[in-house]
């Protein structure tokens, strides 16, 4: 049986490997298209860094953390990775009529994973007892 702690760990390293994969697929259709590159401005690059440095992050954090702060930290960094994502994965590309674009398709693919897996974080985060974590702890004693 995989404790949470590993649960969520592995959680965090494929939404991350999906964020990574999207982007990737991204700068493809940007290098393959006929328009220029988006201009990035220093700002937006830093705020793409840092809202990657959670994903990142959090595969540590979870299975470093004692569990009161894994679990907070983990409903935290989850919320608002799934707000960030949904949003624009969906609500930005809708609103500014972006949906039509050749793009699209694959964001849609990769924000609706991405999306349930942060989901999913949150909802191990949110179920998980102490006493799973004092069970687990005393069977890693007894293997010992």
């Amino acid at each position: 049986m995989h404790d949470t702690k590993e649960r969520l760990s592995l959680l965090w390293l494929f939404a991350l490997l999906n964020y990574l994969y999207a982007d990737v697929v991204a700068l493809f259709a940007i290098v393959g298209s006929q328009d220029p590159a988006p201009h990035l401005t220093p700002w937006a690059l830093l705020g793409s860094a840092v809202l990657m440095e959670i994903p990142i992050a959090m595969i540590l954090a979870s299975r470093l953390l004692p569990f009161r702060a894994n679990r907070l930290a983990n409903i935290i960094a989850g919320g608002i990775m799934t707000l960030v994502n949904a949003f624009l994965t969906f609500v930005l590309p809708l609103a500014n009529g972006d949906w039509h674009e050749h793009m699209f398709l694959p964001y849609m693919f990769f924000g609706t994973i991405e999306t349930v897996a942060t989901l999913v974080i949150i909802w191990q985060a949110w179920t998980w007892s102490r006493v799973e974590t004092v069970r687990t702890s005393l069977n890693n004693a007894q293997i010992v």
